[in-house]
């Protein structure tokens, strides 16, 4: 089945968990689209069978708090950054909930965390205006950079490069094996005054770089130019929630969630919106993502929403 406009008009949530007190900050699928884990604010860990449409387990990070949750390439582990006591990066295994590693460093919150698609690399930036590269495999930061502002970053597809979004004005693009070096591309955008950055993605192609921001504006712009190709705006977010916006697997559509509970779609090319789609969420929809396997997607407020198709196109 190919995603078109009127198969994502067709979306309708299929099931809605309650499983959380409070909001979940972040979610990921893994990569065979099998699982999806959450993290919340009420500081658990909430494991779904995507397949099977079901809660599997819930584990807690009460002394840390969690946030920024990541699958790595192993199914059954993750790394997530702590929105309690310290800034440290946390590696746990699932299978039996013990720490693998801790990654300490950052001095103040950690903002982004990108797993590399390739490897064991991961990179995370915070608000103490440095990215940090990391290997699960050792707790020492493998690489440092003292920047200009606060940065959002993220590595493209092939895990060759990654990009980093600093102060909401300018992104740099960083060869992963010379990052040291400095950046090889610099694009520098048009400061809106309005609204900071908050994430960065690229889509599968690695074509293109979303940015979304805590405000009422998305971006996506060429990845190899920088140049703005469209301006996403109309959903509301008047309070400045960060809400997460993603391409669909095959990066032909965005989607971003809003604070009445409604999701957004464009079309990446066109940049004409394809489809409005009502959650009927509490809250903010502050997480969003398409499973990278099947034919559905996830959204989030305090309650976990899963969505299905309801034609055949």
């Amino acid at each position: 089945m190919k995603l078109t406009d009127n198969v994502l008009r067709s979306f309708r949530v299929a099931k809605v968990f309650r499983e959380n007190s409070d909001k979940i900050n972040c979610f990921d699928f893994s990569s065979n689209g099998e699982t999806i884990i959450s993290s919340s604010d009420d500081d658990s860990l909430v494991l779904y069978d995507c397949q099977e449409g079901k809660p599997k387990r819930t584990l807690y990070s009460k002394k840390y708090g969690v946030d920024l949750i990541r699958y790595t390439h192993a199914a059954n582990t993750v790394v997530y950054s702590s929105n309690k006591i310290d800034d440290t990066i946390r590696y746990l295994s699932l299978h039996d909930n013990k720490y693998i590693r801790y990654f300490p460093g950052h001095s103040k919150r950690v903002t982004s965390l990108s797993m590399s698609p390739v490897d064991d690399t991961f990179i995370s930036g915070s608000l103490d205006k440095t990215i940090r590269l990391w290997d699960l495999r050792s707790p020492n930061c493998q690489g440092l950079m003292h920047l200009q502002g606060k940065p959002v970053c993220s590595f493209d597809p092939e895990g060759l490069i990654f990009a980093a979004g600093i102060n909401s004005e300018m992104v740099k693009l960083y060869d992963l094996r010379s990052f040291d070096k400095g950046p090889f591309a610099t694009f520098k955008l048009q400061y809106d005054r309005t609204c900071e950055w908050t994430g960065l993605k690229f889509s599968n192609d690695g074509k293109l770089i979303l940015l979304s921001t805590n405000g009422g504006a998305l971006r996506i712009l060429d990845a190899f130019k920088g140049a703005v190709l469209h301006s996403f705006g109309g959903y509301n977010n008047s309070k400045g929630v960060t809400l997460e916006a993603s391409f669909t697997p095959d990066s032909q559509f965005v989607m971003i969630g809003s604070e009445d509970g409604k999701i957004h779609v464009w079309n990446a090319e066109s940049g004409i919106k394809v489809a409005l789609l009502d959650g009927k969420h509490t809250g903010p929809i502050t997480c969003l993502q398409f499973n990278p396997k099947f034919m559905t997607f996830a959204s989030a407020c305090s309650n976990m929403a899963f969505w299905l198709p309801t034609i055949d196109d």
